[in-house]
């Protein structure tokens, strides 16, 4: 049976997920518009530099509770680096929706929106709710699909 728009794309950020490297959650994001993929990005150390996989997870040794004290994170969030590749190679995402595994965080929440994203789609809850908050405040359409 061919798959919804939705249930595609979301499928294929849980695949990008699989990359993550980060010890807590593997999170994946999948910027489409138009139906074509533009960027996808998943949580991990920036480019170059070791990975929480290889040196472990400072939040984690602190016991810092899901949701809080982002700045402490080695990673960048998988939204941040699928926005962050489009803008690298010059590809405008103005306009598009963003498939994320997990609901934003609030840090991407405020990119998404001046990003030009439209739309938000994902998969998961996340103990920051303010996030959610921010993107109906900013009048984006969010959509929350499980893959069951």
């Amino acid at each position: 049976m061919r798959p919804s728009l939705d249930r595609y794309f979301m499928e294929i950020a849980y695949l990008v997920a699989s990359r993550s490297t980060c010890l807590r959650n593997q999170v994946g994001a999948v910027i489409v518009k138009e139906k074509q993929i533009l960027s996808t990005g998943y949580n991990g150390a920036p480019s170059g530099l070791p990975h929480c996989l290889d040196i472990g997870c400072l939040r984690e040794q602190l016991k810092v509770p899901s949701g809080e004290r982002h700045e402490l994170c080695r990673a960048v969030h998988a939204e941040q680096n699928a926005i962050v590749q489009a803008a690298k190679h010059g590809v405008s995402i103005k306009g598009g929706t963003i498939y994320t595994t997990h609901q934003p965080c609030i840090m991407c929440s405020k990119m998404i929106i001046n990003a030009g994203l439209v739309r938000v789609v994902y998969g998961q809850s996340y103990a920051d709710e303010n996030g959610i908050r921010y993107l109906e405040e900013a009048g984006i359409k969010i959509d929350y699909f499980p893959l069951e």
